[in-house]
C-alpha cells in the first residue's frame, strides 16, 4: 500500500464493470452537462468500443484500490484499427489511453500513479507512444501535460495528444552500467 492509501494492480477480466464506470465517469467528467446514461455510454459505438470484450489481446490495464479492496480509480490502454478508431486516435500501433478516478480520489495522486503505471506496462509491452483525446476545458488536461503528452490534432473542444514513451532498457543493459 502506497503512503495514498491505495495500491495498484492489473485490471483483469472481472474488473470490466469497473472500467465500465470510469468509461462513464469520464464521459461525464463536465457537472454541467447532461449527464449520458451508462446504457448510451454502453449503445454508442464510439464509447462502447473502449470497454467491450476486455481485455482483448493486447489491452493493458491498471485499478488503483483502496486498503478494503476496492476500486478507485483505473487506466488502460486499447489499440483500434482505423476502420473504427476512438476519439484519440493516431495509428494503429499507438494504443489509446481510458482513465478515471472515482470523485472522492481525485486529488491525491491517483490519476499520476496510475497514469505513471500504464506508461511504465506500455513501455515494457515494446509500445513507443500513447495517446488520448481530452476536452480542452477538463483539469485532467494539465495532468497529461505534466506527464508529458503534447497536442497533435485539435479540433473545436478537445485535443488528441501523444506521450512519447522511453526506451525500453533491457534489465541487463542496466545491470552493466550500474
Amino acid at each position: 500500500m502506497g503512503e495514498g492509501g491505495y495500491s495498484l494492480r492489473t485490471a483483469t477480466a472481472d474488473d470490466v464493470g469497473f472500467l465500465t464506470d470510469m468509461l462513464v465517469a469520464a464521459v461525464n467528467w463536465d457537472p454541467a452537462r447532461e449527464a449520458v446514461s451508462r446504457d448510451r455510454v454502453l449503445v454508442d459505438r464510439r464509447t462502447a468500443h473502449y470497454v467491450e470484450g476486455w481485455p482483448r489481446p493486447g489491452d493493458l490495464g491498471v485499478v488503483a484500490v483502496e486498503p478494503g479492496g476496492s476500486p478507485v480509480g483505473a487506466a488502460w490502454l486499447r489499440l483500434f484499427g482505423s476502420d473504427d478508431p476512438g476519439y484519440g486516435f493516431v495509428s494503429e500501433d499507438i494504443p489509446e489511453l481510458s482513465m478515471g478516478v472515482l470523485p472522492l480520489w481525485r486529488g491525491r495522486g491517483v490519476g499520476r500513479a496510475l497514469l505513471t503505471e500504464i506508461a511504465q506496462r506500455a513501455v515494457e509491452r515494446g509500445f513507443a507512444r500513447i495517446c488520448l483525446s481530452v476536452e480542452r476545458a477538463n483539469h485532467a488536461r494539465r495532468l497529461y501535460t505534466a506527464e508529458g503528452f503534447t497536442t497533435v490534432e485539435s479540433g473545436p473542444d478537445s485535443d488528441t495528444m501523444v506521450m512519447v514513451l522511453p526506451e525500453r532498457r533491457d534489465r541487463s543493459c542496466r545491470d552493466h552500467a550500474s
